[in-house]
């Protein structure tokens, strides 16, 4: 699964509701650009921690298919020798 992009599209997506509110609220233009950086800013944050969790687990399920894969050829070779034909 792609997830270089999950960081950026938090962000933006962040961003937006934030701009919506600040104009719906009529906010100051230098409130509004002050909160929206810090929006940005966070989401961009909390977007990286996410990713790195996500791509951190798959490594994870990675290791134990690869360490799976090695104890069923083990087991197969070893079943083949007990029982030559």
């Amino acid at each position: 699964m792609n997830r270089k992009n999950l960081p950026l599209l938090l962000m933006l997506t962040a961003g937006a509701v934030t701009c919506i509110i600040t104009f719906i609220e009529k906010y100051t233009m230098a409130e509004k650009l002050v909160s929206l950086f810090v929006v940005l800013l966070i989401f961009y944050v909390l977007g990286s921690i996410l990713k790195w969790t996500l791509d951190f687990f798959e490594h994870q399920n990675e290791e134990r298919r690869r360490e799976e894969g090695e104890v069923i050829e083990k087991e197969s070779e070893n079943s083949e020798d007990v029982n030559p034909d």
